[in-house]
């Protein structure tokens, strides 16, 4: 729990300093358009800060934490939104910097895209998880059920 308790905080302070970067860098440019440095700072708070909040309370629900799918999708979360939002600071810094579209290489779209696919191995890894708390629980809670009932002969 604490993991997704700290997770939650570094991508707070991370979410709020993206958007002083992007306000004061476009501000030291003179860049007035548009440019995905704008979108870093609510991308970190809401796939970062608010999802790992949800997971926190998931974790304190369901006892995720500890299990190896809970790591593994700690791991492979993390992973995507550092490539996802990491993408997108480099293709809104070359947007800052004068590159139109054309000339952002095109790494920077498919590293982004492995991102995207690292943050839904990370989600898919968290359902699996919960899954199987609710299984190995469930059938404890179903096998004391059935111990309690009165048996008819």
């Amino acid at each position: 729990m604490r993991r997704s308790y700290y997770a939650a905080h570094v991508y707070m302070i991370v979410g709020v300093v993206s958007g002083l970067f992007y306000r004061e860098f476009t501000k030291a440019k003179d860049f007035h358009g548009e440019t995905q440095l704008a979108l870093m700072h609510t991308h970190l708070l809401a796939l970062g800060m608010i999802v790992f909040l949800v997971v926190l309370v998931l974790d304190k629900v369901f006892q995720l934490s500890g299990a190896r799918l809970f790591t593994a999708f700690f791991w492979f979360y993390n992973a995507g939104i550092a490539i996802s939002t990491g993408m997108m600071g480099a293709h809104g810094i070359l947007t800052v910097l004068g590159r139109d579209e054309d000339h952002i290489p095109e790494a920077v779209p498919l590293v982004a895209g492995l991102g995207h696919i690292l943050l839904t191995v990370g989600l898919i890894l968290l359902g699996r998880r919960v899954n199987e708390h609710v299984r190995q629980t469930g059938s404890k809670d179903e096998q004391a059920e059935a111990a309690s009932r009165p048996v008819h002969l």
